[in-house]
């Protein structure tokens, strides 16, 4: 797929906000979506297979009105095109791929061109620098290598910004915190939940004051405010939540700026629309959702309105740190991870909100569903930060809480801080267990 280079970005676009450059952005975005329908229907297997059956006539996409026209595409539909039935750049113009992790099926191999490389190390070194960090920051890099996109991905870049990378991946936590320590690390990206665990050992340790970090980047699992104040609190930084996915490209297609006003997105190379995950219709800006992707420039394998089953909502309000590009909002929950109990349908999203609205809790929970003689039983284990003379008070109030809030029981016990399960990769926070009791 021919791009013009040429064309305005908000990268390279002298911004002011005057309505001409707008609607000449727009109108080149536009141009770049009817170009990547038509090389994809042309070029990919998967998807002139998709569009012919669907019966849409590529060259009538031309809006993004248009767009709304052709038929969604899941992640179980590029599970059946393995291994590269979706990709549309020639061999030759292919340089790597990446894999999605094929835990519940066969994975999704990724192809990549020279240019989609390029594209994606840009894109995360404008959310490097949209969270501060500069050349002379020292970064290290503990998400996995390999097939799974976020380690290179980010390594790429931490390069193209000129910052030096610390390419420890993931594990060996004797090993980071020695990294950190010696090395005098000042940004640390991962998960959430690693740095959660870093920032506890450090501490346990009594090591904090050799430690020099000024801010966190974390990605790869939903995390709330509470988690997201404790590392905040415990290694005194500023932490940003990064999102993608790897069909898109990897991390680095959005970031929270300093403000943590949303997740700035990267529209000149991304359509982002937001459906009725029931209806599939879109949504008015504003209402919450599910996040759809279009793929503008993307060559080795352009992805046309993917269903990331991720629900957030577009964030119409400008952002207090004045960049042009859009935001969306942080994502509140995944329409996967729904836990049908008692005959109600709850996200775990909807419990940290009742954490966070509820004094004296950490962040880390574990629910258990269990079922006995036909009935759903919701136990909640949560951390505390106070003593354990408050724990029966303080399991009473969630339970008031989560009652009132979500409207189902719960049996609430309080725990003390580190009891709970913690990880070098994401934490899992559910368990249910009903369908091996029956």
């Amino acid at each position: 797929m021919a791009v013009n280079q040429a064309e305005l970005s908000r990268e390279n676009l002298i911004f002011t906000g005057s309505e001409r450059e707008e609607k000449q952005f727009q109108r080149e975005r536009a141009e770049k979506m009817s170009r990547v329908v038509k090389y994809a229907a042309k070029n990919s297997p998967f998807y002139r297979r998709k569009l012919t059956e669907a019966g849409i006539d590529p060259a009538g996409i031309k809006t993004f009105e248009d767009l709304q026209s052709l038929p969604f595409t899941t992640k179980e539909e590029l599970r059946l095109a393995y291994p590269l039935q979706a990709q549309a750049a020639p061999d030759d113009e292919v340089v790597r791929v990446h894999s999605s992790s094929g835990t519940t099926g066969k994975p999704v191999i990724i192809p990549y061109t020279q240019y989609d490389v390029d594209t994606w190390a840009e894109m995360m070194a404008r959310c490097l620098k949209m969270t501060g960090v500069n050349r002379l920051d020292r970064v290290q890099v503990t998400p996995g290598y390999g097939l799974w996109t976020a380690g290179i991905g980010f390594q790429a870049g931490v390069e193209r910004l000129g910052a030096m990378t610390i390419p420890t991946g993931p594990g060996n936590t004797e090993k980071q915190l020695e990294m950190m320590s010696d090395l005098g690390t000042t940004v640390l990206i991962g998960t959430s939940s690693y740095g959660l665990l870093l920032a506890e050992e450090c501490s346990k340790r009594g090591v904090l004051d050799r430690i020099r970090l000024r801010i966190g980047i974390f990605g790869s699992e939903r995390w709330g405010e509470r988690m997201r104040a404790r590392i905040e609190e415990i290694f005194a930084i500023d932490t940003f939540d990064i999102y993608g996915l790897t069909e898109i490209y990897g991390p680095g297609i959005a970031i929270d700026c300093p403000y943590h006003h949303g997740l700035h997105y990267w529209d000149d190379h991304l359509f982002f629309e937001v459906i009725d995950p029931v209806t599939g219709k879109v949504v008015p800006d504003g209402v919450q959702g599910e996040l759809v992707v279009t793929t503008l420039t993307k060559q080795g394998m352009p992805l046309l309105r993917y269903r990331t089953r991720d629900l957030t909502r577009i964030i119409t309000e400008p952002c207090p740190c004045g960049s042009p590009y859009p935001q969306i909002d942080r994502i509140f929950a995944r329409t996967d991870d729904m836990i049908k109990i008692h005959g109600v349908n709850i996200y775990p999203g909807q419990l940290e909100h009742v954490l966070q609205i509820t004094s004296g809790l950490s962040s880390e929970y574990e629910i258990t569903i269990t079922r006995k003689e036909g009935r759903d039983s919701l136990i909640i284990k949560v951390e505390s930060t106070e003593g354990p003379e408050v724990w029966e008070h303080l399991g009473t109030s969630l339970a008031r809480n989560i009652k009132t809030k979500i409207g189902i029981s719960a049996q609430c016990i309080v725990t003390e801080i580190g009891a709970l399960r913690r990880s070098e990769k994401k934490t899992k926070r559910v368990y249910d267990l009903r369908k091996s009791e029956l």
